[in-house]
């Protein structure tokens, strides 16, 4: 990891990884700095998830409950969430890997 990311995005990395482990729903992690979960609304990431990892780079990933959960309004439930599904890390203002 370290190799790939660098020493100090592989330590954001390993900590982002500690607080999705550890939260029961995805709305326990926080959509305030420093985690900064949000979903992402436009083009091929429409329904991805991030959370940050520095300023420039962001884990994103997917609901992975079967099914993923919706609210009454047609969004997903974050507070049903329960396991997701990481796709990558990249800065995602550039669209690259």
């Amino acid at each position: 990891m370290v190799k790939q990311l660098g020493a100090k995005q592989a330590e954001k990395f390993r900590q982002r990884l500690m607080e999705l482990r550890a939260a029961e729903a995805l709305s326990d992690i926080s959509h305030l700095p420093p985690a900064r979960c949000h979903q992402l609304t436009s083009g091929k990431d429409a329904g991805t998830f991030s959370v940050d990892l520095n300023d420039q780079y962001r884990l994103l990933f997917i609901p992975a409950d079967d099914p993923v959960p919706y609210d009454d309004d047609g969004g997903i439930d974050t507070a049903k969430v329960r396991e997701i599904e990481i796709t990558e890390i990249r800065d995602t203002h550039r669209g690259g890997k």
